[in-house]
This record gives structure tokens, sequence and C-alpha cells, in this order.
């Protein structure tokens, strides 16, 4: 049987306006640009720039880092639009200035360097023309150029290459004349481009040296065929670091095992790693969304000035309200609803430059709060002097959520005397020392960091050892504890540190 009956819940919701913010809290300065070219592209009633009265008070007012608030009539959508007319057009403040007046003309400067550096796949394609091919080999040799990944690999299986061929060129081929292709693209510079693994690129290039000796009966051309046998036949020793079984196979002592070894340390094992790719992860420059200075002991915190855009509202739509304004009484239905569709577009507009306002003072504000937190890391750039600290920290000090301090947090660079760093990396968790202090395990893993340089890299630090080590400074830490640390610092096993 059905029933009826009346409940309450309170539910929350994020308005359109709120989750705006929250998109542009994501976004590093790097890409803020492009947001707002495409919010100007999609939106006629923003524009860029200030007003020139406005540019006189920018010239003349001696602002701080910190973004002015401004008192603007509230667009709402329930209000008539007569009220809305008249409420919008006696406050006539319709641009925000947002900029701060504390940059000299060089730090106002936008352009990024443009990098220009010849293509590794061009650089192959050029050696490719200068070979003697018929139409078919030289589309096969082009297809099997364009597999070849950025570090210099051709890991695509020789049988997907052939598909493509057939798919993309209409081209039967047979896998020997692939290889065959394939083995007169592994000539092409750089030496060792083309191969299928790291074992066969070692070995191109040692074949390479071998080549080019002038001297076969030197004591480097036996250094090298050693190398060249090592890679051939004991790749599986050597990677491992087997060092006294790799001594016994090829009949040498200490020495002559290191010089074998130093040989094939001077390989490339990414042969395109000289040439700009065409991948889409090529190197980004990294754009800071803060700067902090420190001037005579005193640090002060700045926001990038691409943080602070200047935007205003259209000077052409304002012009069209206060025409409709005046001749309200004369207007047809057509101009009532262009007025609404300015009104939406104004409304939207504005919300967007409040939204970029609030981005400024929020950043600044969590920024701020973090500069006060790790002041003494700001001050000196010792990472031992991080302090153990948390979202929840932050938040707690600026009244703001941990979501919306993660969204600061996230993908956002400072800039400081002692590098560019990720704000992200200057969070942690704590850890107790046997003396009861709270420290940082940012410090732990700098200390971790320092016993493995310091080591000796005959005999590496097992993490049983490190353990101990740590434990003798304060630090109680467990062995599974030291072995997490180790892989996040990306340190490998004391095996894989070994060296002659």
């Amino acid at each position: 049987m059905l029933k009826q009956n009346l409940s309450q819940k309170q539910t929350q919701k994020l308005s359109p306006q709120q989750i705006q913010l929250m998109k542009l809290l994501q976004i590093p300065t790097a890409t803020l640009d492009q947001r707002i070219k495409e919010e100007l592209e999609a939106n006629p009633a923003l524009d860029e720039g200030l007003d020139e009265e406005e540019e006189q008070i920018v010239s003349s007012d001696d602002s701080t880092d910190e973004p002015e608030e401004t008192d603007e009539p509230e667009l709402d959508d329930d209000l008539e639009l007569d009220d809305y007319l008249n409420e919008y057009l006696e406050d006539d403040t319709a641009s925000y200035k947002l900029k701060a007046n504390n940059h000299s003309a060089d730090d106002e400067d936008k352009t990024m360097p443009v990098v220009v550096e010849t293509s590794f796949y061009d650089h192959l394609n050029t050696q490719l023309g200068l070979q003697k091919l018929s139409e078919a080999e030289l589309e096969i040799a082009q297809q099997i150029i364009g597999s070849i990944d950025d570090d210099g690999y051709l890991r695509r299986d020789i049988d997907a290459i052939m598909d493509d061929l057939i798919i993309s060129r209409n081209i039967s081929t047979s896998e020997e004349k692939i290889l065959e292709l394939l083995q007169l693209i592994q000539r092409f510079d750089p030496p060792g481009v083309g191969a299928r693994d790291l074992q066969e690129c070692l070995a191109i290039q040692l074949d390479r040296k071998l080549a080019n000796l002038k001297d076969r009966d030197s004591e480097e051309s036996k250094v090298i065929h050693l190398a060249a046998r090592l890679i051939q036949k004991y790749f599986k020793e050597f990677s491992k670091k087997h060092y006294d079984k790799l001594q016994r196979s090829l009949g040498v002592d200490h020495a002559g095992l290191k010089e074998i070894v130093d040989e094939v340390l001077k390989l490339n094992p990414k042969p395109a790693s000289g040439y700009a790719s065409n991948s889409r992860n090529r190197a980004h420059y990294i754009v800071a969304d803060f700067i902090i200075q420190n001037r005579d002991g005193e640090l002060s915190l700045e926001l990038n000035s691409r943080n602070a855009p200047d935007l205003r509202l259209n000077d052409h739509y304002k012009d069209m309200l206060r025409s409709y304004n005046s001749n309200k009484a004369n207007s047809t239905k057509k101009q009532k609803e262009a007025v609404m569709f300015i009104k939406q577009k104004i409304d939207s507009a504005k919300w967007f430059i409040d939204a970029i306002k609030q981005r400024q003072q929020t950043m600044y504000r969590t920024m701020y709060t973090i500069l006060q937190y790790q002041h003494d890391f700001f001050l000196t750039g010792d990472q031992k002097k991080l302090r153990p600290m948390i979202l929840k920290d932050i938040a707690d000090i600026t009244g703001l959520d941990i979501s919306t301090v993660s969204r600061v947090a996230n993908s956002k660079y400072v800039q400081t005397e002692f590098g560019t760093k990720r704000l992200k990396d200057f969070f942690s968790e704590s850890l107790q020392t046997s003396t009861g202090e709270e420290v940082s395990t940012l410090e732990v893993k700098k200390i971790l960091q320092e016993i493995v340089d310091d080591e000796n890299k005959r005999k590496p630090h097992s993490d049983q050892k490190i353990m101990d080590l740590l434990r003798e400074a304060g630090y109680n830490i467990a062995r599974r504890t030291v072995a997490k640390y180790r892989e996040q610092l990306s340190i490998p096993v004391a095996r894989l540190r070994k060296e002659l």
C-alpha cells in the first residue's frame, strides 16, 4: 500500500560559482593564461585590460601584495529586470583592479622562451634520404622510424609493423625485409638507435666503436672486445652486479673488470636523449606560482604577476544596457530578450572575475600560512628544519577546508633563493625521536640520503645497517620503513649500489 508523508533533510550542494572557483584553484599559473583566454572567447561580455581612469589609478596607487576588496552589486537572476538595470547602472564600477602595482616592467613580461631544435625523427629521416632504396623500401623504412619511441628504441613487434604497413600504406612485406631495413637504420646516428632492448642498444654501440678503431691490437680494442662479450653473453649477471662471477667468466682480475665495466658505463642507454622529440612529453618550463624573497632576514611573499590579470566588463555591453534603460517604454519583446541575454553574460563575466579574485586571495592566504609554518626552512634552505606539516594544520590556521588547501598545494610551485620547490613537498608526517621530539619524515629521508651518499660503494649499507645508523642518530624507525623511504627516494638496494 502506497503512503505519502512529509520529511525534511539537510543537504549541501556547491553553487556554479563555487565549482568554478574550485576548478580555478586547481589550475597552476602556467595554464591560467589559457583558461582566461578560453573564457574571453566564450563570453563577449568579458574583456581584458583596465579603463583609462583605472589605469591612472593603478599608476599612482601603491598597492599591497594582497588583492583589493571591491564592492560590486550582486547580479541575482531573481531580481526584476528593471531593478537590476537601476542597481547596475547607478553603481557603474564594472571592472576590477586585480593587479598590484609592485612589479617592474620586466616582471610583467609574459612571453615564454621558444626552443628551436632539430627533431630526432627529422634527423633519422634525413639520413634515410641519403640511402639508395626503392619506393617500397623507403616507405617501409619510414614506418619503422615512425615506430621508434622517444628513447630511440623500437619496442613495437615486427608483426605489428607488418600489419601497420598493410593498413596504412597498403604494402605487404616479409619479416626478413623489415629486419633487413631495421639493420640499416641501426647503422644511423645516434649509435644504438632502433635497438629493441637495452642489451641490443649497448651491443650496437660497442660494435660501432670496434668498427671505428684503427688499431685492432691495442689495449683499448681488447677492452671493447671483452665489453662486447660481457653484454652479449653475461648481460643478466652484469645487470645484477654479480662481479665475482663476471671475473671468473671473462678471466680477468678486479682491475680488468673495472676497466671493462667503465667502458660499458660510457655508453648511452637512451640514444635519442640528445634530440628534441615529437612527443607531448617534452620538457616543460616550471612557472612559479609564488615568489619568496629574503630581504635582510625578512621574508616577503608575492604572487606571480600572472595570477593577477586585468579583467573588466565589455564597455559595449554596458552601453547597450544604458540604451535599453533609457528607452524601456518603447522596447520590443526581442529587445527585452536581448537584454536578458546581456544580463546573463554580464553575470557570468562578473562571476569569473570574482572567482579569479577569490583565487588570488585563497592562494596568498594559504601560501602565507605555509611560509609562517616553515619559516626556518625558507630562511635557511636547510631541509632538516622542515617541520611536520599536514593539510589539516594549514586548514585549521587559515579556516579553509582541507580540500581547498589540497587544491592550492597541488601542481603549484614556489620560487625561493634556494631554488623552485613543489608546494606539495613541504607536507609530511611526523616521526618521534628517541628524545620525544617530533620531526618531519622529510628530515629522516634527508639523513638517509646522506648516509647512502657517504657509504663505501664497494660495500654499500644494507637496510638493516641504515636502520642501525638512523637509530644511533636518534630516529627510531623499523627496517621496512627504511626500505619504504629508500624506494621513495629512488635509491636501489645495496647490491645494485655496489661499485668496483
